[in-house]
């Protein structure tokens, strides 16, 4: 006697059961909608013409890829914001990334006092940048700060604009190196002991069987690890908003679209089209991600 699915199909569902999953399908998409999709396509919209954010839309007037061109030719601090998010990624996918690795096989070993240091390392990722920026004007103070204090120095870390971009880097890796931590920690323990054992037979050390055997094993994980530091280094904002607006050494992409959408100049235009770079630019991460994803599949 042929056994019977204990799983119905969409048909055999009560006309309730059909109201809950078309609820369950129709809520979500209509909020990402909404929330997302919407905004985005208005963004991109809006670039194109010279809207100020004041009077009703239908005053609204197309400026065609005006705003583009005036972002690549006269506005000073464009090219610096790029400079230094492409900085911010290179600093955190060649240092802060490393170290979070590190912090996690560290934590896996289970070392004296692993659930202190695990809980340490992490607690800056559920902190908010804007307050992990106050935590670190403490100590780089020019006057009272414990930086200065303990060397001797006057260094305005935080005004400097030779130096406060790699202050600030400091502050940001400190909090990403947690998060990272995390991410390895579970793709750790998500390895097969079975693999590493065999290397051990075979003779390898730690180092090899890590970077020969494990590491290759959490291909996953270092998607998700280099999606997120792309991510983190181009949304770059609480930090620098918190410090100076994004001035004086510190300018970023995302600080330039806030300071035009929502400052003083009200240049929701100009703002939009800075936003829709910032769009552009992650979308190819997204896109590669995507790629690799469905090819795996």
């Amino acid at each position: 006697m042929a056994s019977t699915s204990k799983y119905k199909g969409i048909d055999q569902l009560s006309a309730r059961d059909k109201v809950v999953v078309g609820l369950m399908v129709i809520v979500p998409t209509l909020i990402v909608v909404w929330l997302v999709w919407l905004p985005a396509v208005g963004t991109v919209l809006l670039s194109f013409t010279n809207w100020d954010g004041i009077g009703p839309l239908s005053g609204i007037k197309p400026v065609g890829l005006q705003n583009y061109r005036d972002i690549a030719t006269i506005y000073p601090p464009f090219w610096p914001a790029i400079r230094h998010n492409l900085i911010w990624l290179a600093l955190l996918f060649l240092i802060a990334t490393p170290l979070g690795m590190l912090f996690a096989v560290l934590v896996d070993r289970g070392v004296s006092g692993t659930r202190f240091y695990q809980t340490s390392i992490y607690l800056p990722v559920v902190l908010s940048l804007a307050l992990i920026g106050f935590i670190w004007q403490l100590i780089y103070s020019r006057d009272q700060g414990l930086l200065n204090a303990i060397t001797g120095g006057t260094t305005d870390w935080y005004g400097d604009p030779n130096v406060n971009l790699w202050a600030v880097l400091v502050a940001a890796s400190w909090r990403h190196a947690g998060y990272i931590m995390l991410l390895y920690l579970a793709g750790l323990k998500g390895v097969d002991p079975s693999l590493r054992e065999a290397a051990k037979i075979d003779g390898a050390t730690e180092a090899t069987t890590f970077f020969r055997v494990v590491f290759p094993v959490m291909r996953p994980i270092n998607i998700i690890v280099l999606v997120v530091t792309f991510i983190e280094s181009l949304r770059a904002f609480d930090l620098v908003w918190v410090i100076n607006k994004g001035r004086n050494g510190l300018e970023l992409i995302s600080a330039l679209v806030t300071q035009n959408v929502v400052g003083e100049a009200s240049r929701i235009g100009f703002g939009s089209a800075l936003a829709t770079i910032m769009l552009l630019i992650s979308s190819v991460l997204v896109f590669v991600y995507l790629r690799i994803v469905m090819k795996e599949d």
